[in-house]
């Protein structure tokens, strides 16, 4: 007898085989062994262009950034050298003018 798997979602395991689909009766996700076979445990990170982000790419703010607990606002078009991905709330560490930041890759384009 085929092992159906646990939901990738709720890690669920009263799965079910739905034709095509595996269902999950507790959360609703539906998946099919195609999409869970395309998935890696890679971690990718993409700007607000699409383009794939890694560690020691140049970015540019693509809109005006106000930094949290401080008076100071990042400026659209200040570029940022030498990246640094990380997993975390926020998906890059830079240093602009010699000021650690982390920002958000969706407020970033590859220079």
């Amino acid at each position: 007898m085929e092992q159906t798997p646990h939901c990738p979602k709720c890690q669920g395991e009263y799965v079910y085989h739905d034709g095509v689909n595996f269902v999950c009766p507790d959360c609703g996700n539906e998946w099919n062994e195609a999409d869970m076979a395309a998935q890696t445990d890679e971690f990718i990170v993409k700007d607000s262009n699409g383009n794939v982000l890694q560690d020691g790419d140049d970015v540019i703010l693509i809109k005006d950034l106000k930094v949290k607990g401080s008076s100071i606002v990042l400026k659209k078009g200040t570029k940022a050298k030498n990246i640094r991905l990380v997993d975390a709330d926020h998906d890059v560490d830079c240093k602009i003018d010699g000021q650690p930041f982390s920002l958000k890759s969706e407020f970033l384009k590859k220079a």
